[in-house]
């Protein structure tokens, strides 16, 4: 199945700020890090995506 990118907006786990992250639904159940544009700290991100539902998990990198 084919996937353009998407903007999702989720809330930092670490200072709880909005922030919008260019998610590439076709890398199902890959995990990848990338900084908080906010506070700049690495967050752990997970993305599965399922017929038309994607699901993407945000953790600190250290609760891995």
């Amino acid at each position: 199945m084919y996937y353009d990118t998407i903007l999702h907006a989720a809330g930092c786990p670490y200072c709880g700020e909005t922030i919008e992250l260019v998610i590439d639904p076709s890398e199902s159940g890959s995990t990848y890090i990338e900084d908080c544009s906010v506070c700049c700290r690495p967050i752990s991100i997970t993305v599965f995506a399922e017929d038309d539902a994607i699901t993407v998990y945000l953790q600190a990198e250290d609760e891995t």
